[in-house]
C-alpha cells in the first residue's frame, strides 16, 4: 500500500510514521509513506497557498492550484491514475471501523490536510474522492485526523501486527465492544482474574468473552447492537444478561 499526505506541516508526521506499528510496517515494506508540503507548489513568490474568500467574510481559504498541482505531480510520479484522494474535513463522512476496512483494501491513498477557514469548493467537486471527519469537533488542521485514519488503516494490512487476530477481535471490528482482558498476576491486590479464564476450557472461555462483549456493548454503546446479526447464541446470552441485571 502507498500512502501520501499533503500538508503544510510535514514535520508533524515524522515521528508518527517512523515509530510503533506504522514504522515497523514501513520497514517491512507493507506500506510506503510519502509526505508532501503543498506550499512547494505555490506560484506565489511568497509561497502563499491561501487567499481571501470571494464575497467577503472572515478567514482565509486554501487555493485550488497548489493542491491540484501537487496531486497531479504525485500521480505522474507514482504512476497511479486513480488513487483514493481523501479530504480531512468536519463536513465529511463520520469515520468508523467499516470505512477503515474499506480503505485498507485500496492500493494508494492520498490525504489532503487543510488549514485556515476552508477549501476552495473546486477541490471538493473536482479532485477528491472522499471527505472524512473523525468526529463532531474542530481541530486546528487536518493533520491529526489524517494520522488517526492512517493508523487505523495500516494496522489492518496483513503482517502489520504481530498477532493477526488482534485486528479481527478489536472493538468495532466484530460490531461489538471488546471483552475485558486479564494477564498475570492472577491475584493483584485481592482483585482476582475470573476463574473461567484459568479453567483451560476454550469453548467456555469463548462463550464468556462473547457474553462480556455483549454486556459491555449493551452498557456503553447499545446502539451498536442494532447493527449486528443476532444469532441464536447471541439472543440467548442477551436474555441471560437482562435476567442477571434484573436480579442484581
Amino acid at each position: 500500500m502507498r500512502i501520501d499526505v499533503l500538508t503544510l506541516f510535514p514535520e508533524m508526521f515524522t515521528g508518527v510514521i517512523s515509530t510503533s506499528i506504522l514504522g515497523k510496517a514501513a520497514e517491512r515494506g507493507i506500506v510506503d509513506f510519502g509526505v508532501i508540503n503543498f506550499r512547494d507548489y505555490s506560484k506565489s513568490k511568497h509561497g502563499n497557498v491561501d487567499d481571501t474568500p470571494y464575497g467577503g467574510g472572515g478567514g482565509m481559504v486554501l487555493k485550488p492550484d497548489p493542491i491540484f498541482d501537487a496531486v497531479e505531480d504525485l500521480q505522474a510520479r507514482e504512476g497511479t491514475s486513480k488513487p483514493r484522494i481523501i479530504l480531512m474535513c468536519p463536513q465529511g463522512r463520520r469515520y468508523d471501523q467499516k470505512m477503515a476496512e474499506e480503505l485498507a483494501r485500496e492500493e494508494h491513498l492520498v490525504f489532503i490536510c487543510g488549514h485556515y477557514e476552508g477549501y476552495d469548493e473546486r477541490i471538493r467537486e473536482h479532485l477528491v474522492t472522499d471527505e472524512i471527519s473523525i468526529g463532531d469537533y474542530v481541530l486546528t488542521g487536518g493533520e491529526l485526523g489524517a494520522m488517526v485514519v492512517i493508523d487505523s488503516v495500516v494496522r489492518l494490512q496483513p503482517g502489520a501486527l504481530g498477532n493477526e487476530m488482534s485486528a479481527v477481535t478489536d472493538s468495532f471490528s466484530t460490531g461489538l465492544l471488546e471483552h475485558p482482558h486479564y494477564t498475570r498476576p492472577a491475584d493483584f491486590r485481592g482483585w482476582k482474574v475470573p476463574d473461567i479464564l484459568l479453567s483451560g476450557h476454550h469453548a467456555n472461555i469463548e462463550r464468556w468473552r462473547l457474553k462480556e462483549s455483549l454486556k459491555r456493548t449493551l452498557q456503553r454503546r447499545p446502539e451498536l447492537l442494532e447493527k449486528i446479526e443476532k444469532t441464536k447464541e447471541i439472543e440467548k446470552l442477551l436474555i441471560e444478561i437482562q435476567q442477571e441485571e434484573s436480579n442484581a
